[in-house]
């Protein structure tokens, strides 16, 4: 197709036209949209004619694809046979949701860093494909490697690779760990803006389903409360709640000292020597609170005021002194109303340790404060059925168990010892009411605003949704991988995967819940046609339709050909 004009005594008008040959056989031309006159085309593309010039002949090359797409797509003949079978072992359904992850994949560069382990390692299969297969299995389909493996063979790209080649790749990734991390980190910030002021740092456990210790594998506090050897796993997620490094250490380990060697890590490797560390109250020990006090570093965590020494706790539990948030007023919080209900107040008080000066914020929250309430009325409910039933003992350590408000008394009769007596014990009752809708966080930064301060505190709860997705939707427990060196590098593919997948929920603009994605990219599927070509199977949803906008090609075609899907495919390998 191609550009022309006609002129006339008042006008030039732009046509697009298209040559072609008629029934008669002779040459001829049609006209395939009409642009415009010249000066009405000067105002929108101007301010020369050359300029309408140049913006014509792109749309002319814009409906030349158009056309050839159609007639690529209109000239296949595809004949059923109501009579024929299918043969054994054809397979004629493919999954495509991977070609969203592999798009992010291949952004983050990991390509590269496969040829880069190359050069160090020597074997003949092709790691770059093994690392993808893995990682977009554990969005799509999780399982163990066998099962990987066959759930890779369902793509519309198989795999080139043999099963046993993954084994063999999982030793050379564990020993490359660190440096996967440190460089996917640095390539991620050409993808999206990194908000590394800010790192979260949280921990979890992961069960073997397996009796006997062994290596890391210990018998620790399980998240899952199983009676099962554990092993534990430290991440950093940055300011946006997108993975930025993570670490194992033994399941009996004290969680709190494996901040150090990751933080180090980070500081070194990744060149992040400038945040605010948060943490929760668990993490955020005196000592690791000292190790961010030092250079660009400072700390915003939470603190338990029940843990707090007996002067501090007081003054954090005077209802006197506190500010509303929102406009920074004096109230007493006892003369707060329904209006109030949604507010947040806060006051400071100064907080010194052995080895640090603290800034203590206290925060109250009616609507918090009613949650607590209620939850503890429920409880004590619990509790005297309990006394009723003659049931007295705590079940668990479990600080929520009703069986705390039981206290006994010996009651002695005639100055005889007599039995033990249990009651409801009121005064347990009324020193928890005194905590209700109380909240504290510790920091050395005396200067910033405590909304802002707060703020930063609260996303930590993006840390414990990187966890939720890993254990829950991506299924990285139980493991089934016994040497040390696969652990590690199921754990990576696990870490690689949920950063992928948080790098594509980012550029969703975070609209869509993780279920809504998910299950838009385990359906993304397409029916082979007699070999010729591809037919979506899928739903086509405002979801699909943003997912095609953002990675730069479409899939929602009544009809693909085998060409125009190979073009797909490389389209999501281009960075």
């Amino acid at each position: 197709m191609k550009v022309n004009t006609s002129k006339s005594k008042n006008a030039e008008s732009f046509y697009i036209k298209q040559s072609y040959i008629d029934c008669n056989g002779k040459s001829t031309s049609r006209t395939i949209r009409k642009l415009g006159t010249l000066n009405e085309l000067l105002v929108e593309h101007g301010p020369t004619r050359d300029d309408v010039m140049a913006w014509a002949k792109e749309q002319a090359r814009i409906e030349t694809e158009k056309y050839e797409l159609e007639k690529e797509t209109l000239s296949i003949p595809v004949v059923f046979h109501p009579n024929r079978k299918i043969p054994h072992g054809e397979r004629r359904c493919f999954d495509g949701g991977y070609l969203f992850l592999q798009t992010i994949y291949y952004e983050l560069g990991m390509d590269r860093i496969c040829r880069k382990i190359r050069s160090r390692h020597h074997y003949e299969y092709d790691l770059n494909a093994i690392l993808s297969d893995l990682i977009y299995t554990r969005v799509l389909e999780p399982g163990s490697k066998r099962s990987s493996y066959a759930a890779a063979k369902k793509f519309l790209e198989p795999p080139t690779y043999e099963q046993h080649d993954i084994y063999r790749a999982l030793s050379v990734l564990a020993s490359e760990c660190d440096l996967i991390q440190s460089e996917v980190y640095k390539n991620s910030k050409s993808v999206i803006s990194r908000n590394d002021h800010i790192l979260y740092y949280d921990c979890t456990n992961y069960y073997f389903e397996i009796e006997q210790e062994e290596g890391d594998k210990k018998y620790g506090k399980s998240k899952e409360h199983r009676p099962n050897p554990i092993i534990q796993m430290g991440l950093f997620t940055d300011g946006d709640g997108i993975p930025l490094a993570f670490s194992t250490f033994p399941g009996n380990q004290n969680e709190q000292k494996s901040l150090e060697p990751l933080e180090q890590k980070v500081i070194e490797e990744f060149g992040c020597g400038k945040f605010i560390f948060c943490s929760d109250s668990g993490l955020g020990s005196e000592n690791n609170r000292l190790l961010n006090h030092t250079g660009n570093r400072a700390y915003i965590v939470t603190q338990s005021i029940k843990k707090l020494a007996a002067e501090y706790r007081e003054a954090a539990l005077n209802r006197k002194g506190f500010r509303r948030l929102s406009d920074n007023r004096l109230v007493d919080l006892d003369q707060l109303d329904e209006k109030d209900y949604e507010e947040l107040f806060y006051k400071e008080e100064p907080y010194s340790t052995k080895k640090l000066e603290n800034r203590l914020l206290i925060t109250y929250s009616p609507k918090y404060a009613a949650y607590q309430k209620e939850i503890r009325t429920k409880q004590v409910e619990r509790a005297l059925h309990m006394l009723k039933d003659g049931n007295h003992k705590k079940t668990s350590k479990n600080p929520n168990d009703p069986a705390r408000f039981i206290d006994k008394a010996a009651v002695t009769k005639d100055g005889e010892k007599a039995d033990i007596l249990y009651f409801l014990d009121e005064s347990k009752i009324a020193e928890e009411e005194r905590y209700d809708g109380l909240y504290a966080v510790c920091t050395d930064l005396f200067d910033d605003n405590p909304a802002d301060l707060l703020k930063v505190s609260e996303g930590r709860w993006q840390t414990e949704a990187c966890f939720r997705i890993m254990k829950t939707d991506f299924e990285a427990r139980p493991v089934y991988v016994r040497r040390e060196d696969c652990i590690q590098a199921h754990f990576l593919i696990c870490f690689l995967s949920l950063l992928v997948y948080r790098l594509l929920e980012k550029k969703l603009g975070g609209t869509y819940t993780c279920c809504e994605i998910l299950d838009t990219l385990r359906t993304f599927k397409f029916a082979d046609v007699q070999g010729q070509g591809f037919m979506p199977v899928y739903e086509v949803t405002a979801l699909t339709d943003r997912l095609h906008e953002l990675l730069g090609f479409a899939t929602d075609y009544e009809f693909l050909t085998k060409s125009r899907m190979k073009t797909i495919e490389k389209l999501s390998k281009q960075r």
